[in-house]
């Protein structure tokens, strides 16, 4: 294997598909990326055996040919080289790199003991504008929360059809959910797909496909989704791919829980609010609690939290209110995150929603005009 590609091409490769090359001390081979290059195409690979991601680049081969080289050297070694074309080629089982006045040798891995990344068929797919798609998603991945008696939870569920995209997350504590509305419909979409995908693979995605200009394509099998995005240069063939194992089970009917009405409904400035939040924080105690009063009357939300090892808070807010009084209280953390969630794209509404039922009932948080984001949060009962 021979090639020649400029520093930058080849540490943005690198960049793209190192985050889930492992330390794995029962399966070493996962410490390695798999280098390849067929006729003027480079391919990266990178793969813990739950998320596969290829990433590929145009380059002037001489050479076709494969190797596994440790991650954590290469990459390191690739930051220290100039901005100047970078010589790549294999001798026997070790990679020799020049640039410039740089030789290195890396000692490799036989490329046939790097796990096969799998095929998904391609009959089925639908596309949406990356940035779009990413920052959507953002606004829940960081919900999720790990247990090992509810896997189910521990993933992003979602739901296209062919009118929206709905995304969703919850630790039981709180839950999110985003709907991206499709427009125009997608007409080749033969039936509704689900599925919860890890969210090691959902960070993953907003790390790689984040800042792309285009689309992002998806492709559904049983067991497995595929993300894609074309080569710039060449659209025909991939840029990047990642591949994830989905969790298996049902998500729970998480709409059961969101309430069908409400009791009050409070309109504040977004900004004001999380300035409140975070100064009634500081003495949010072991259980981070913030006590919220509405006062309907006055038109005001009031503000308190206590520790009796650093002092109490007391503030409030004036605003829109419907319906009755409600005393509640959060936990801040939880609450803070439900309104920094509202994506950059929504700060021209700069007023937020909270509705309730009462002291025992889950919140709900809304962005002002803006139906496709709702974040719900359990209170603290006292």
């Amino acid at each position: 294997m021979k090639f020649i590609i400029l520093k930058n091409k080849l540490k943005d490769g690198i960049n793209t598909i190192e985050r889930i090359s492992g330390k794995s001390l029962t399966l070493p081979i996962l410490n390695n990326i798999l280098i390849s290059v067929e006729k003027n195409f480079l391919n990266l690979t990178s793969t813990d055996l739950e998320v596969g991601i290829n990433w590929w680049a145009l380059v002037k081969t001489e050479e076709e040919g494969k190797i596994a080289i440790p991650n954590k050297i290469l990459s390191s070694f690739i930051n220290y080289l100039p901005e100047k074309p970078v010589t790549v080629e294999t001798d026997n089982l070790s990679l020799k790199i020049e640039c410039e006045n740089y030789q290195t040798i890396i000692k490799g891995t036989n490329p046939d003991d790097f796990p096969i990344i799998p095929q998904i068929n391609k009959n089925e797919s639908i596309f949406l504008k990356s940035a779009l798609f990413c920052q959507s998603l953002s606004q829940v991945v960081d919900i999720a929360g790990y247990f090992s008696t509810k896997p189910e939870i521990s993933g992003i569920y979602f739901l296209f059809q062919k009118d929206m995209l709905t995304m969703a997350a919850t630790d039981s504590f709180r839950l999110g959910e985003k709907k991206i509305f499709l427009k125009p419909p997608i007409e080749n979409l033969s039936k509704n797909y689900s599925f919860i995908l890890p969210q090691k693979a959902a960070r993953e995605i907003i790390n790689i496909f984040g800042e792309k200009e285009g689309d992002i394509t998806f492709y559904f099998s049983p067991n497995q989704v595929l993300f894609e995005a074309s080569l710039p240069e060449q659209p025909s063939h991939p840029e990047v791919q990642l591949i994830s194992r989905l969790i298996e089970g049902e998500y729970p009917s998480y709409q059961e829980i969101i309430p069908k009405k409400y009791e009050t409904k409070v309109i504040l400035p977004k900004n004001d609010l999380i300035n409140q939040i975070k100064a009634a924080s500081l003495f949010g105690g072991k259980i981070n609690e913030v006590k919220i009063k509405i006062d309907p009357k006055k038109n005001q939300v009031d503000f308190s939290s206590q520790n009796p090892e650093l002092g109490e808070h007391q503030s409030f807010l004036t605003g829109k209110i419907e319906g009755a009084a409600c005393e509640i209280s959060f936990n801040h953390k939880f609450l803070l995150d439900g309104l920094l969630n509202i994506s950059p794209s929504q700060e021209k509404n700069s007023e937020v929603i909270l509705e309730l039922v009462n002291s025992e009932k889950p919140g709900v948080i809304k962005p002002q005009g803006d139906d496709s984001y709702l974040y719900l949060i359990m209170p603290i009962k006292t």
